[in-house]
């Protein structure tokens, strides 16, 4: 009985002495080499984008490639500058992409706050529906959508892209589950009970709350319009019209591609989304982790 009680008491000393936390250093030692050598080889390719912006033709088809240009150049960077509108193209895409982040925040708000917080059957078969809609990919309805942008006289124009990115059926479903979770019946019982009205509701009550959820949908939306090709590409038919994505296809035509002039573009194109991505980065974290959290 002495030697049982002997053990039992030493195991639990030898796990959470200096061997048990040198076992956990090394593991987190590990976790963290592992981490960083990963997220280096996903970093990677965007050094690389931005070092072959400033390489000359002849170090761009070099081999094996170099990291850092041997003689920087910026021939690529004024010469995309001076004869395309890239400027043109970038403004295009940034508008659209607001507008449509608005667009999807705005009716992800007010639906995912209906589906939530009044709950019925016929709620629950939309809020299905919506679901639904996620898994089907966009090429199957957008010929039906050019035909009813074409009717609509929205061919050639901003109206005509944002048909299209107006509703994110994911976002619905991330502000649904953030409403549920994060704003209790309670206080908006409270709120009824003191006159308020659902409108008073909504703006002053319910979207100060949803502030992390909705800034995280921004940057999702944003990012998905952003990055939008085939739509804009069949909707949109002038050069001056085009967005980013569209206008960077010119620079590859059927038997070239110019990487130095398609390398400074897409170089450029991306202080925009991670400047905004910077901003909004504690939002877009907060914002998604609270969609799995239990009550």
């Amino acid at each position: 009985m002495i030697d049982v009680a002997d053990d039992t008491a030493v195991e639990p000393a030898t796990t959470g002495g200096p061997v048990g936390r040198a076992k956990r250093r090394l593991t987190d030692l590990a976790i963290d080499v592992v981490l960083t050598v990963f997220g280096l080889l996903m970093v990677l390719p965007l050094i690389m984008l931005v070092a072959n912006a400033f390489k000359a033709p002849q170090e761009l088809l070099a081999w094996p490639p170099t990291l850092i240009p041997t003689k920087p150049t910026t021939e690529n960077i004024t010469a995309v500058l001076g004869d395309t509108p890239l400027l043109t193209w970038i403004f295009n895409s940034f508008t659209f992409a607001t507008l449509s982040a608005i667009a999807i925040s705005a009716t992800s708000a007010i639906a995912g706050y209906l589906l939530a917080k009044f709950p019925s059957r016929t709620m629950n078969v939309l809020f299905a529906i919506v679901l639904a809609t996620a898994i089907v990919p966009f090429e199957v309805y957008m010929i039906p959508l050019y035909f009813q942008a074409q009717q609509l006289g929205l061919l050639n124009s901003l109206p005509g892209i944002l048909l299209g990115y107006l509703v994110m059926s994911f976002g619905i479903f991330l502000v649904r589950q953030n409403v549920i979770h994060t704003i209790p019946d309670e206080l908006l019982e409270a709120a009824r009970i003191d006159g308020a009205g659902e409108l008073w509701i909504f703006w002053h009550v319910v979207l100060p709350l949803l502030r992390s959820a909705l800034g995280a949908l921004f940057v999702l939306a944003f990012f998905q319009a952003w990055t939008a090709f085939a739509w804009p590409l069949i909707v949109l038919s002038t050069a001056q019209n085009y967005t980013i994505e569209v206008g960077l296809a010119l620079f590859q035509t059927g038997f070239t591609v110019d990487l130095g002039r398609l390398s400074a573009a897409s170089a450029i194109v991306l202080v925009p989304s991670v400047t905004l991505f910077v901003l909004l980065r504690r939002n877009f974290v907060e914002g998604v982790a609270s969609t799995g959290l239990k009550e």
